[in-house]
């Protein structure tokens, strides 16, 4: 025999063992193990559905405007003489601004004044000569006539002159001066903004729909994100007796307490309405439900097989649901789940029916009825 023939005899009997291995390898135990290599362990999180009470409520962006507030100017023209206030300071009402040069106007009241008692003293003689039958009715008529007209101008004057004082028409803050001591004022300059700040309004708009959900009185709670997970009570305080023709949304104000003053005219703030009583909702975060156009569906873990050993042997159940409402991360189940499920919240993508699962819940999706932008 050559030695060719015993290379190729040898190539012929690894041949048949191969062929016999992958017979053996193809047995139950092989099989298994083929199947376990197919359909391997996945990790995933998983949570249980519970029983939840949702408050129906409206959510809607207002816009925050003072109870009380203007641009302050002189009605007169005039040099500013002194400045009385600082910028940013509170003041009360009444309190004096700004004064205007007034030395001319307060001479000319004094001369008016001096005028108005001349006529005074003429017409009360004139009136003793009327009585002794000196003079006639037409000259008291005359001196009365001066008289007052005598003391409009002193009246007219001092308005003049107390306009020179600009004054606080309310309490509240003031904010950056926009005039400095020398300055001359035309009247309607603006001097400086005063602002009210506690409480404040609130203005929104609704659609018509909701109108009946919207009543004067009714609670509501405000949030401004540059105050991050900070709320802001008040109630609803008037509802325009109007529709816009144009959007059909209807005009509404609401006041909020703002004892901090933390809250700023212009500011834009989400304001959340309660309405009707609390529904009764199975919920889940967002994350366990998976959309499909044929329907909505989640994996239900069943703890009801065993291994081998008899131990117990997670698997996924592949359920479908009914959806309704949202809040925040949570979605409401209406229908497919009920309180006490255990469902896949991560990790789905991985699953198909039947799937064996191991659980970690070291980490979680979000599960916040009310979540918010958090800073860095």
């Amino acid at each position: 025999m050559t030695k060719r023939m015993v290379i190729m005899l040898l190539i012929v009997g690894l041949l048949f063992g191969a062929i016999f291995w992958f017979k053996s390898f193809a047995t139950s135990k092989g099989k298994e193990f083929m199947a376990t290599m197919g359909n391997p362990t996945q990790t995933v999180s998983s949570i249980k559905a519970t029983m939840q009470d949702w408050q129906p409520s409206l959510s809607v962006v207002g816009s925050l405007r003072a109870v009380r507030g203007a641009d302050l100017s002189s009605e007169v023209a005039g040099i500013v003489e002194d400045i009385k206030f600082d910028s940013g300071q509170e003041v009360k009402a009444n309190t004096p601004l700004v004064q205007l040069v007034a030395a001319d106007d307060a001479a000319k009241l004094e001369s008016l004044k001096a005028a108005a008692d001349l006529s005074e003293i003429t017409y009360k003689r004139d009136q003793a000569q009327f009585q002794a039958k000196a003079i006639s009715q037409s000259q008291v008529d005359t001196d009365a006539a001066n008289l007052k007209s005598a003391k409009a101008q002193v009246a007219q004057q001092a308005a003049t002159l107390a306009k020179k004082t600009i004054r606080a028409p309310f309490g509240g803050r003031v904010g950056i001066r926009a005039v400095d001591i020398g300055q001359y004022l035309q009247p309607g300059t603006k001097i400086v903004t005063l602002q009210t700040l506690d409480p404040i309004f609130i203005d929104f708009s609704i659609p018509q729909q909701q109108l009946v959900q919207i009543k004067v009185g009714q609670k509501i709670t405000a949030a401004a994100d540059t105050y991050a997970g900070a709320n802001f009570d008040g109630e609803v305080t008037a509802i325009d007796p109007i529709v816009d023709a144009s959007t059909r949304n209807v005009q509404v104000r609401a006041m909020l307490k703002n004892p901090d003053q933390k809250l700023l005219p212009g500011m834009f703030a989400t304001i959340s309405i309660a309405s009707g009583d609390a529904n009764h909702f199975v919920t889940l975060p967002q994350s366990a439900i998976t959309y499909n156009p044929y329907g909505n569906t989640v994996y239900v873990v069943d703890h009801s097989g065993k291994d081998d050993k008899g131990k117990e042997k997670l698997t996924a159940k592949q359920v479908f649901v009914t959806t309704g409402a949202t809040r925040g991360d949570q979605v409401s189940v209406t229908d497919g789940i009920k309180d006490g499920d255990e469902v896949v919240t991560s990790g789905q993508i991985k699953l198909r029916n039947g799937s064996p699962i191991a659980i970690d819940n070291k980490v979680q999706p979000s599960n916040d009825p009310n979540p918010r932008i958090k800073d860095g």
